[in-house]
């Protein structure tokens, strides 16, 4: 550096030429500076009803708890900026929040092409989930493929996505009912109101049991396999190519070092724990 100075400016003396070197290296400095007084930390927030993912703490209900919360915290620590992870209200809430800038992240999101309108995907997911077709038993009817859904009347939860193939083809095709919530929808199913539930494998056996819903049943063939990621909305002051960088190194690392089996086994346990615990 010091020598295309030198070559640039030939007659600027010693000392004169020193000042115009701190003046130019700290113009070449300023944007950093910039980047890291604009954003000092994030808010990040997720589907409240998604064990062992993440849920609403038992002993405080403002809180969220879960093995994405313990992903918010190890990520935090990785990029190097504090992450406050809030309960905001349901998925479809969160989304809203989301779309208008007023939360940064999303703890754990599956892809659509609809909600890359608002945020950005970091460039490698974090889990791979399973989303299945949910019965009555003694009223079962064979499943599998999409189209053995076609006659039957079917409930999911507002706002929820099960991959943009699937999405489309129950848009176009099937007869399915949105209700507001996981619980809502599990208790209609069991009270016959209608003919299956789609949801996610893990979240419905944990909410079926903590409910106590009886003779409902989990068919083995998936509807989807479908990928979680950390997102950031378009609107957030801190979603720099800087902040998706170091995300997405973030997580490599993760997927590297498998840490994301060991923060979903302590999910598991502590929904259990607070289940156990509950009246």
């Amino acid at each position: 550096m010091s020598k295309l100075f030198r070559r640039l400016f030939p007659l600027v003396s010693g000392r004169a030429w020193g000042l115009l070197g701190g003046l130019v290296l700290s113009l070449v400095a300023l944007p950093a500076q910039a980047q890291s007084s604009s954003c000092r930390s994030l808010v990040a927030s997720g589907n409240p009803q998604y064990p062992p993912y993440l849920w609403r703490d038992a002993d405080n209900d403002s809180r969220l708890v879960g093995a994405n919360a313990e992903l918010m915290d190890w990520l935090a620590n990785e990029i190097g900026l504090p992450i406050e992870l809030r309960h905001i209200g349901n998925w479809a809430r969160v989304q809203e929040e989301m779309r208008a800038g007023r939360i940064d992240l999303i703890a754990g999101a599956f892809f659509t092409l609809a909600r890359t309108e608002y945020m950005d995907y970091a460039h490698l997911p974090f889990r791979e989930t399973r989303s299945v077709v949910i019965q009555r038993e003694g009223q079962t009817f064979p499943f599998q493929r999409w189209e053995d859904l076609i006659p039957k009347k079917g409930l999911t939860v507002i706002n929820n996505s099960f991959g943009q193939a699937f999405d489309r083809f129950a848009a176009e095709s099937l007869s399915m009912t949105k209700v507001g919530s996981l619980d809502q929808g599990l208790q209609m199913l069991e009270r016959g109101r209608a003919d299956y539930l789609v949801y996610e494998d893990s979240p419905a056996e944990a909410y079926m049991a903590r409910l106590g819903v009886k003779g409902l049943r989990l068919l083995p063939t998936p509807i989807a396999q479908e990928q979680l990621f950390v997102t950031v909305s378009h609107r957030s002051a801190c979603n720099t190519p800087e902040l998706r960088g170091a995300i997405t190194r973030a997580m490599f690392k993760l997927r590297q070092n498998k840490l994301m089996l060991t923060f979903v086994e302590r999910g598991v346990q502590l929904w259990k724990e607070q289940e156990r615990r509950s009246p």
